[in-house]
């Protein structure tokens, strides 16, 4: 650290000593792999290896010979750096350009010297050097001797003249075969506009033109001049470009007035346009471009009128302008990538105003199930009226109907315009009373007539597709197969909307007497009739089947709630609808089995309602057994109803015991029990195939399962004795006919009567033994079941094997 030698002759003698220590330890690394090729395989264990070319060699991943030369070209340069920011202020203005020229000089000729001895490898890494090293000594250059420039305009024409320095490097012949020079020199090129821009205290505006200026000139590069560097081009043209975009964006978004927005809509205008000019001669993405360029003119236009119109309205401006780009689809000059690219944006930005329309419609509906809050009330608050923002979603929504329902006629082929024309309409003339908000009858009327319009056209579109495949076509079939095909699912979307509008209008209709059963009479009869229209396909009018049994019991119950009577005395008269239905089945059609489903619904319901009253529930159950009975006649209704209809008969007995609070069920389930016997037995003698379980269960457990319920309550031994011994001996004859329903019953009846026998005796053990005990036995029991375990299955498949085999 004494040295007297000046630091610049010092470090040219540490150069001079690497330079040599480098080149002899090349020599011996060469002599060294040589003597390794040259000796016997047994000499070091393994075969010798075939002695490559110095071509191939050198062509290949860098060596320890290139990674020596990029060591020494990187000292070189931090050499070079050192030396001329500490002896800068000892030389005058002639030495330091002379510095200058041979540092540079250097770091970017020995890359041709060692292109021409094949070294690629080693040259690319010491040009990558001397690129870098021109950074630094324009950062040099200006930290020293031009300290008084503003700093971004001097990063600006440096960046200029880098990037022309090093396009020029890249290009000359000797030089061209590297590969860093040009993509540098294009990155580089991205940066002087708008560093320019910054300088001369660009605004947001001007900002974007530089970027957009800078994009541009990337675009026409890539375009005018394709070759190795011109995917390099575009990818910096799009992101300058997409910069230049989104700067225009916010300042038109945040644009207070048309005047204030003109600026930030050129520079979306002129963004489109070089989007659009990219997309029609570009062969790389178009599509994208022409979608980036259409949604810029979107943006230019509509955000001209956006600042002048209130929040909700500025979104249809928008939609205004972005709907006529679907009509490039129409446009033959237009290549096919440019007209599908601007469709593609005027869908979007439909798809988006449409579904942000179609939110605030879900909001408004669900609005009105507040009239489930308290019925018959006549209080449901009253929606927002007409000069409100509600009617810009509805102008939305009509739109995009629009638009939709033309694309139907222009692409025959797709299926999804039709559906959203349908849903959107729907929604749009189903949702524009509530918010115009007329008198409440206007209300109901309007939105059930769009709503049997609605359930007309499903059944209508569904007609015309099947006439499309090539049957006969039925009214209102004029397209081809295609057009058809296509109908299909609007037809089902305009189900969907019919069964939605129902639903809604139908709990609209509870805020008033008149109203409910205005529209709960007029929907039925509605659904009756599409069920009834035999031209329609089968899951329409099973759907409409459905809905007709379902509205038919919701006006039963709506009557009984206005004659006032106690909810469980809703019940019965509900019962007429699945009566009406086991009526009419044969007659049904193909609307049988969901009619007869919703039939089975409205049963269920009329049990709920009577859930409240033990008489009146038993009286309900009753008379369902005997409308699931008189189903059961019927031979392909017997298996499906029969078992329900003694199910119900059971029940009924039962439960009008226990509100009769009987407590010897024997006396009134006997006789039921004898006469069930002998009606199963007399079945058996005619039909020896049929089950034990269809001619002695019903029997049976009429008598057996009261009974069990009732010795649970009894503290007396007679009950429990003379149950367990008829429980025997049912289970004996159960098992010596090979019956499988005296079998089971019995022996479920005998083991709950044990078990009730021995409860007591139970308890006093349990109470007697330690609390550790009984978790202990049953960790036993697991313990012995799971070590066991495939036996107790096949156990138990054997038994069950064997029940299955009783008759």
């Amino acid at each position: 650290m004494d040295n007297p030698l000046p630091p610049a002759e010092e470090l040219v003698l540490i150069d001079r000593e690497l330079i040599q220590l480098d080149a002899r330890r090349h020599f011996l690394l060469s002599r060294r792999a040589w003597l390794l090729a040259a000796q016997a395989p047994h000499a070091w264990g393994a075969p010798a290896r075939p002695k490559a070319s110095a071509q191939a060699t050198e062509a290949s991943a860098p060596s320890a010979q290139n990674v020596l030369l990029v060591l020494g070209a990187v000292l070189l340069a931090v050499a070079a750096l050192a030396f001329t920011l500490v002896s800068w202020g000892s030389l005058g203005i002639t030495g330091r350009s002379a510095v200058l020229a041979v540092v540079t000089a250097a770091a970017l000729g020995a890359p041709v010297a060692l292109l021409r001895r094949g070294l690629r490898s080693t040259a690319e890494a010491v040009a990558a050097v001397g690129l870098l090293l021109t950074v630094l000594d324009a950062y040099a250059l200006y930290a020293v001797g031009m300290p008084e420039v503003d700093g971004t305009a001097y990063a600006a024409g440096a960046t200029a003249v880098l990037a022309a320095g090093w396009a020029a490097y890249g290009w000359v012949p000797a030089a061209r075969a590297l590969r860093a020079p040009l993509p540098a020199a294009l990155l580089t090129a991205q940066l002087p506009l708008p560093l320019a821009a910054l300088a001369g205290g660009a605004t947001g505006p001007e900002l974007g033109w530089a970027l957009l200026a800078t994009g541009a000139l990337d675009a026409g590069l890539a375009l005018l001049r394709p070759g190795r560097w011109s995917s390099w081009a575009g990818a910096a043209g799009s992101v300058a470009g997409g910069a230049a975009l989104l700067t225009g964006l916010a300042d038109s978004v945040a644009a207070e007035s048309a005047g204030g927005a003109l600026g930030p809509s050129a520079l979306l205008a002129a963004v489109a346009a070089l989007a659009v000019v990219v997309a029609w001669r570009s062969a790389r993405m178009p599509v994208a471009f022409a979608v980036t360029g259409a949604l810029a003119a979107v943006a230019a236009l509509g955000g001209l009128a956006a600042p002048e119109l209130r929040p909700p309205w500025g979104a249809v401006g928008y939609l205004v302008v972005a709907l006529p780009l679907l009509g490039a689809l129409r446009v033959s000059a237009l290549p096919e990538p440019v007209r599908r690219g601007l469709a593609l944006a005027g869908a979007g930005v439909a798809v988006l105003e449409a579904v942000t329309a179609l939110a605030w419609v879900a909001r408004v509906l669900m609005g009105r199930l507040r009239a489930l809050e308290e019925v018959w009330s006549v209080t449901t608050p009253a929606t927002a009226a007409g000069n409100g923002p509600g009617l810009a979603p509805l102008v939305a929504l009509l739109l995009t109907a629009g638009a939709a329902w033309w694309l139907v006629r222009v692409l025959p082929g797709r299926r999804e315009p039709g559906v959203a024309a349908v849903a959107l309409g729907w929604a749009a003339l189903f949702t524009a009373p509530v918010v115009l908000d007329p008198a409440p009858g206007a209300v109901f009327a309007a939105q059930l007539a769009v709503t049997l319009a609605a359930g007309a056209l499903a059944l209508r579109s569904t007609e015309v597709a099947v006439a499309g495949d090539g049957s006969p076509a039925g009214a209102g079939s004029t397209g081809a197969g295609s057009t058809g095909a296509g109908r299909g699912p609007a037809g089902i979307a305009a189900g969907v909307c019919a069964l939605a509008g129902a639903g809604n209008v139908s709990v609209a209709a509870l805020d008033g007497r008149l109203a409910t059963f205005g529209v709960l009479g007029l929907l039925g009869a509605a659904c009756a009739a599409g069920a009834a229209y035999r031209a329609a396909p089968a899951w329409a009018r099973a759907g409409a089947a459905a809905l007709a049994v379902g509205y038919a019991a919701l006006l039963v119950v709506a009557l009984g709630a206005l004659l006032e009577r106690p909810v469980a005395w809703w019940a019965p008269p509900l019962l007429v609808v699945p009566a009406a239905v086991a009526a009419l089945g044969p007659r049904l059609g193909p609307v049988r089995v969901p009619a007869e489903a919703a039939a089975a619904a409205a049963g269920l319901l009329a049990v709920a309602l009577a859930t409240g009253d033990a008489p009146v529930l038993a009286l309900v159950l009753a008379l369902a057994g005997v409308v699931c009975a008189a189903a059961a006649v019927r031979p392909e209704r017997r298996s499906a109803a029969g078992w329900p209809a003694g199910a119900l008969l059971l029940a009924a007995t039962w439960v009008r015991l226990a509100a009769s609070e009987v407590t010897v069920p024997e006396a009134y389930t006997l006789p039921v029990t004898a006469a069930a016997l002998a009606v199963g037995f007399l079945r058996r003698r005619r039909d020896p195939l049929a089950g034990s379980w269809a001619a002695y269960g019903p029997g049976l457990a009429a008598t057996l399962l009261p009974s069990t319920l009732a010795v649970w309550g009894d503290p007396h031994w007679l009950r429990p004795l003379l149950l367990g011994t008829a429980a025997l001996g049912v289970t004996l004859a159960g098992a010596r006919g090979r019956l499988r329903a005296p079998l089971l019953l019995g022996g479920a009846t005998l083991a709950a009567v044990a078990l009730h026998e021995l409860t007591p005796y139970v308890v006093q053990v349990v109470d007697a033994l330690p609390r550790w005990l009984p978790p202990a036995l049953a960790g036993v029991l697991l313990l012995v079941v799971g070590a066991t375990y495939e036996k107790r299955l096949r156990d138990a498949r054997r038994l069950r094997e064997a029940i299955g085999r009783l008759r």
